[in-house]
């Protein structure tokens, strides 16, 4: 009994609500966590050297950060589109995708986006935009070629979540604390070269040497914590395509599609843009997005 008991909790059905709450909870703790490691690397470097440095450091790397943020924020949909040289998707053309997404946006009650189409083997999408009126959905060539209405409905839900949770400006806003943060470690070592070696005291030294240390780890531990950040977006979104398709089938259908793929990652897409797309178009990649077999187990809980 205590056996059946033990795998009917293992096994209990998740609300698609809990789900999407839950990864957005975790996304913020991951935030927190970005903002602490640009406060204490801030507090050490004003210890290391004289508090005018760092406050320099801390004016070019806004300034760097706000031309970064505005370009990315206004110019997200655009850019996107055309690092991927994806062409806009001719209704009469592509009738099922456009009434795919007229029947889900009418349904949650979003404005319809705009509509592109990549020409690519693989079943993959993204969608990019500042906010649900200024947005775009971009699906490849397989993945309308090879997934049924109910598929590529999945598929589109997760996209259309990802603009209706404003993932596009959330993940912005970190990118800009991950660049802040790179920014500043890569003066703090250049400087280092100029600086000599004029501060006396064990303590300074031993506050230089953790400054050091600290300009070459954060940016990695940034970089993992953005990336972790990615895969519970996704987890998110799958989660809202169940709200907004009510059929979990339709995606679990979908990813098991993609997973038994084995085509080659396009060149054409920059690393750049891998976070925004459906599912990780590079093999080699696999930071960016959550494994698929575990997003399916999730799904098929729903």
């Amino acid at each position: 009994m205590m056996f059946i008991s033990m795998m009917s909790d293992k096994y209990q059905r998740v609300d698609f609500r809990d789900q999407i709450s839950k990864n957005k909870m975790k996304s913020v703790f991951l935030m927190i966590i970005i903002f602490i490691i640009f406060v204490v690397f801030g507090y050490v470097i004003s210890f290391a050297f004289e508090p005018g440095f760092f406050f320099v450091i801390i004016i070019i790397s806004i300034i760097f950060s706000i031309s970064y943020i505005l370009l990315s924020y206004y110019k997200s949909d655009k850019i996107a589109i055309l690092s991927v040289s994806a062409r806009k998707a001719n209704k009469s053309e592509y009738r099922q995708y456009y009434n795919s997404v007229e029947g889900l946006t009418l349904a949650s009650g979003m404005p319809m986006p705009q509509l592109y189409v990549m020409d690519s083997p693989q079943i993959n999408a993204f969608a990019s935009g500042r906010n649900p009126e200024n947005s775009v959905i971009c699906v490849t060539t397989g993945a309308l070629e090879k997934l049924d209405k109910n598929e590529l409905e999945g598929v589109i839900g997760h996209e259309l979540s990802h603009i209706a949770n404003y993932d596009i400006r959330y993940m912005t806003l970190v990118a800009v604390m991950v660049g802040m943060i790179a920014i500043i470690s890569e003066i703090f070592l250049r400087s280092l070269w100029f600086k000599g070696g004029n501060r006396e005291g064990k303590g300074n030294a031993i506050l230089l040497l953790i400054g050091v240390l600290m300009a070459i780890l954060a940016p990695i531990v940034v970089y993992l914590v953005q990336m972790a950040i990615s895969r519970k977006r996704e987890f998110a979104a799958d989660a809202s395509s169940v709200k907004f398709t009510r059929y979990p089938p339709g995606l679990i259908k979908a990813l098991k599609k993609i997973h038994s793929e084995y085509a080659s990652p396009e060149k054409k897409i920059s690393k750049a843009v891998a976070p925004l797309f459906f599912s990780n178009p590079f093999k080699n990649l696999g930071s960016t997005h959550p494994n698929i077999n575990e997003r399916i187990k999730i799904l098929e809980r729903m």
